[in-house]
């Protein structure tokens, strides 16, 4: 039997650790484009010089050989052949499977800007290691003192909380009216942006970038849709990624936004599975399917296709989406729905002392939480929407800043109570 798996991050490495707890013996072969493995989760601490190259790895330095897997680095996969079950890769090497996992990630979206060109110096991506290195000297040649951030999702958060490290005043430009709009309403999104404009930063939200100027190849300037012209030597294109599904042409591979995967990370191929920021799997809250790029989502999904792949029946019950991010010193949080479209949900709110919370509950369970300058409580807020407790009669209680797992009922609390210590 041989496992061949496309690409080598978290999704791949929790699949390799479920296929050899399942099978000692099979074949594991695994093709990258990167040259080395890294927590994509860190990139941002690394631009911000708090975390060196040589501590971006999460896995031991010889889980190559104790996995016994052979790494096919810088070699791209280019095509599928489903029914002849083989990859041909960048070199025209074939390569043959029996079992196949496809965890090609996101590639960054790229908007069709006016004036821009690929090879126009000073324009960047935030999503792989080898983009930020490129974007670490780059900074460092031109002694960049400002930069414009395109988006102010998640990506451009991050990015923003690396380039704020560095001393780098940030420009972000959003066509939403608040920061991170698809998690913080405008209350938690005021709270970040208080704290931008204090470092002399600025969010021009309700715009976009209209043209992009140039010349000689080197970026000048922007124009924004406001009609507003910035001037600046930095660009990081932030408007977030988009599953990497182009090996799946012409396979048979059903695809919707990412690779469609039923719950056992299985696609409608038989043999073909998929997993992580490329995968379409269950929404934990909703039922439903869908494409959640996210860290923990990956390492779940990875490990569940490994499993399945070793021949042990697993079934992936879903995840919803969860965010972290720390800008200027003010972390944040959100889990799951946090903006609700319509009124059949209750809405909990606290803001006091720059501290924000919001409690999203449906028929008396939560579904979704934002907390602002008060993530102390966060794991406890992530258990009880995994485990649709019934919160009816701790609706008092959920905003307090001493609401903890000891106010949680008895019965609850006893699954989750080993010897000594708390499994939260």
């Amino acid at each position: 039997m041989r496992h061949l798996i496309i690409g080598y991050s978290v999704a791949a490495i929790s699949a390799i650790k479920s296929i050899r707890e399942f099978d000692k013996a099979s074949e594991i072969v695994v093709l990258t484009d990167e040259t080395s493995v890294y927590s994509r989760p860190l990139i941002s601490y690394f631009l911000a010089g708090q975390v060196m190259k040589n501590k971006l790895s999460f896995i031991p330095k010889d889980f190559e050989e104790e996995m016994k897997i052979t790494v096919r680095w810088n070699t791209a996969a280019k095509k599928i052949d489903s029914k002849k079950k083989t990859v041909l890769t960048a070199d025209n090497e074939i390569i043959k499977y029996d079992r196949l996992l496809i965890c090609t990630g996101g590639v960054p979206i790229k908007l069709p800007i006016d004036g821009y060109f690929e090879d126009i110096s000073g324009i960047f991506t935030f999503v792989k290691l080898g983009e930020v290195e490129k974007l670490i000297k780059y900074i460092e040649k031109n002694k960049i003192k400002e930069c414009v951030i395109l988006g102010a999702g998640l990506i451009g958060m991050k990015a923003a909380e690396g380039l704020l490290a560095r001393k780098i005043k940030i420009r972000i430009v959003e066509m939403a009216d608040r920061l991170l709009a698809n998690t913080f309403d405008k209350t938690a999104s005021a709270l970040l942006e208080e704290k931008l404009k204090e470092s002399g930063s600025e969010f021009l939200k309700e715009t976009t970038i209209k043209k992009i100027i140039s010349k000689a190849k080197k970026l000048e300037a922007l124009e924004l849709s406001s009609g507003k012209t910035i001037k600046t030597r930095l660009l990081i294109m932030a408007v977030g990624v988009r599953p990497n599904i182009e090996l799946c042409k012409g396979t048979g591979v059903a695809v919707n936004r990412g690779i469609v995967v039923n719950t056992k990370m299985e696609t409608n191929i038989p043999g073909v599975y998929a997993a992580g920021d490329v995968a379409e799997g269950r929404e934990f809250l909703s039922g439903e399917n869908a494409v959640i790029a996210i860290w923990p989502v990956a390492a779940r999904q990875g490990g569940v296709a490994g499993a399945n792949m070793a021949g042990k029946i697993t079934e992936y019950d879903g995840m919803f989406p969860m965010n972290s991010v720390t800008i200027l010193g003010v972390p944040s949080i959100s889990f799951g729905l946090t903006n609700p479209k319509t009124a059949d949900y209750q809405i909990l709110l606290s803001s006091e002392g720059g501290r924000y919370k919001k409690i999203v509950i449906k028929e008396d369970r939560i579904v979704g939480v934002v907390l602002v300058n008060a993530i102390e409580r966060a794991g406890i807020f992530g258990l009880l929407i995994k485990q649709k407790l019934d919160v009816s009669a701790l609706k008092k209680q959920l905003l307090l800043d001493d609401f903890g797992f000891l106010v949680l009922p008895r019965d609850f609390r006893k699954h989750f109570v080993t010897g000594e210590g708390t499994e939260v």
